[in-house]
C-alpha cells in the first residue's frame, strides 16, 4: 500500500460554494500512481466545509447559497456565539450541516467522480480568508 498526503492553501474566496477539483488534482498528482485506492479531503476549518455535487451549471451552486441562508440565517438573536459577527455561528452550523471532509475513490490513477461531479470548497464566512485542505491518497 502506498499513502500520499498534501496540504493544501486555497486562496481566499468570497462567500458561496466553488469548484476545488482541479486544485485538488494539481496538488497531489501521485494520484496518478495509483490503481485503486481512496482520496480523503479535509478542511482544517469550523465555518467552510466541503461537499460534492454539480459540476457544470453554477446555477447550483447560486441556488446551494440561497438554501442555506433561508434554512441558517444570519443575525437570530437566540445565537449566543456572535463575537465574530453575524455571519459566524451560521458559518459554524452550515459547516457542521454539511461536513469536513469528502472521500472519493480512485480507480485507475484518477478520481472517480461522476461525469457531474465536482468538489465544491463551501465558504460560510463573509470573508473566510484563505483555507487549508488535508488531501490523503492511499491505495495500490
Amino acid at each position: 500500500m502506498k499513502i500520499y498526503q498534501q496540504i493544501l492553501a486555497l486562496r481566499e474566496r468570497r462567500r458561496g460554494f466553488h469548484l476545488i477539483t482541479q486544485e485538488v488534482v494539481n496538488a497531489l498528482p501521485a494520484i496518478s500512481q495509483l490503481r485503486s485506492g481512496i482520496c480523503q479531503v479535509f478542511i482544517q476549518h469550523t465555518s467552510a466545509s466541503l461537499t460534492i455535487n454539480e459540476n457544470a451549471d453554477p446555477t447550483v451552486r447560486q441556488d446551494f447559497e440561497t438554501w442555506f441562508n433561508k434554512a441558517i440565517p444570519e443575525n437570530d438573536p437566540d445565537y449566543v456565539h456572535n463575537d465574530e459577527g453575524p455571519d459566524d455561528m451560521p458559518a459554524h452550523l452550515k459547516a457542521a450541516v454539511l461536513g469536513s471532509s469528502v472521500m472519493i475513490p480512485i480507480v485507475g490513477g484518477q478520481l472517480a467522480l461522476g461525469i457531474w461531479q465536482g468538489i465544491y470548497l463551501c465558504e460560510h464566512r463573509n470573508r473566510g480568508g484563505s483555507r487549508r485542505i488535508v488531501i490523503t491518497a492511499w491505495g495500490e
